[in-house]
């Protein structure tokens, strides 16, 4: 059955003539679906990307605090809701930023690679003088067995005695130097058991695990086998990249907590929250500009990305001026004691538990 005209097509309301949107659901009246109005609906679905936000972008990066006490004041149909502010520039920055990692990942991949063929073609000159010097002691001891090993029935030599012939190769230095050493020939080891197809139990033994480790212990020693097989510190490294997002989902929480910490009578917590979105939403934006800019417009000299970096400090402290409302010298004290406890102890702390566990169940 066919909807008349003056009837709006989502709530099936009647509509007076005239009207360019419906009164009861807020719906266009006579809105065709292009592929330009898909677009734009899905994007202002889940992002609210409309008026408000270009209205927003230029509070957000040339008045700081602003938009956060115009937030808390009331004003929240206005701009755009901190939150989804947030959310819409992050996708962004690590949309953009997704470059510079898949750029970086090449790069490792690319130095491991030489590091394989090295291997493979027994070129130690990547290792020390010591690890060198024992992997060729090494070669020179083997080729003296391997015609013992070839001759062994005519010279009756046992199967033990061919096993201690073979224990020879493996040459004994003292502890400092075993450190070194070591590993070069479970190297040897590792390669001749994962040619023949050993399975992983016999493996992990192969590299030192025990019998009776735990979970945790075998999981570490799953994913340096894993790491060994395909020498993936790429890998590795787009993991840890990967955990980024999820270690700024809990370090924004913590910034605010720090700032209700050194402003404790200024409001509550999510007062501070909201801070934090637009402060974090600023961020996004100048990284999102600097990274895009290095990458397809021009390089950057170094010294311009630090001051970049640096004006960001000084727009927390203008932000901190406005928004809680403090003389300049204590919004600058502060602004410096919660930037000097959230870089230091923080952010590295975060990103190491992460990437942490990114390397362990990842």
């Amino acid at each position: 059955m066919s909807i008349p005209k003056e009837t709006c097509r989502n709530c099936e309301q009647p509509l007076q003539e005239g009207y360019s949107f419906c009164p009861n659901c807020g719906q266009k009246t006579n809105e065709e679906l292009t592929l330009g109005v898909l677009f734009y609906n899905t994007i202002s679905n889940y992002f609210s990307f409309d008026a408000r936000f270009f209205k927003s972008f230029i509070p957000l990066m040339f008045r700081p605090g602003y938009l956060a006490k115009e937030f808390i004041k009331g004003k929240r149909l206005m701009y755009l809701h901190p939150a989804q502010m947030y959310l819409f520039i992050a996708v962004i920055f690590f949309f953009v930023f997704n470059f510079y990692v898949r750029d970086s990942r090449a790069e490792i991949d690319k130095g491991m690679q030489s590091i394989i063929e090295k291997r493979e073609n027994k070129d130690y000159s990547f290792f020390d003088k010591d690890s060198a010097r024992v992997a060729a002691d090494s070669v020179k001891i083997q080729k003296l067995i391997n015609p013992l090993k070839a001759n062994k029935e005519t010279l009756g030599l046992s199967d033990e005695e061919i096993k201690a012939l073979d224990s020879l190769a493996i040459i004994n230095v003292d502890d400092k130097k075993n450190i070194n050493t070591s590993f070069t020939f479970r190297e040897q080891e590792l390669d001749s058991l994962i040619a023949i197809g050993a399975p992983n139990e016999t493996l992990y033994k192969s590299m030192g695990m025990d019998d009776d480790a735990g979970y945790f212990k075998r999981k570490l020693y799953a994913q340096a086998l894993k790491f060994y097989k395909t020498m993936g510190l790429g890998q590795i490294y787009q993991t840890f990249i990967d955990s980024i997002p999820l270690a700024m989902f809990f370090l924004l929480p913590i910034f605010a907590f720090l700032l209700k910490i050194f402003f404790y009578n200024k409001g509550r917590y999510a007062h501070h929250l909201v801070f934090s979105f637009y402060y974090f939403s600023f961020l996004f934006t100048v990284f999102s500009i600097v990274f895009a800019v290095n990458r397809w417009v021009l390089d950057i000299p170094d010294v311009i990305d630090w001051l970049i970096a640096l004006s960001t400090f000084f727009y927390l402290f203008f932000a901190i001026n406005k928004f809680y409302e403090q003389h300049w010298i204590l919004s600058f004290i502060k602004s410096s004691v919660v930037s000097f406890l959230f870089l230091l102890f923080v952010l590295p702390f975060s990103f190491v538990i992460l990437g942490f566990i990114a390397f362990l169940f990842y």
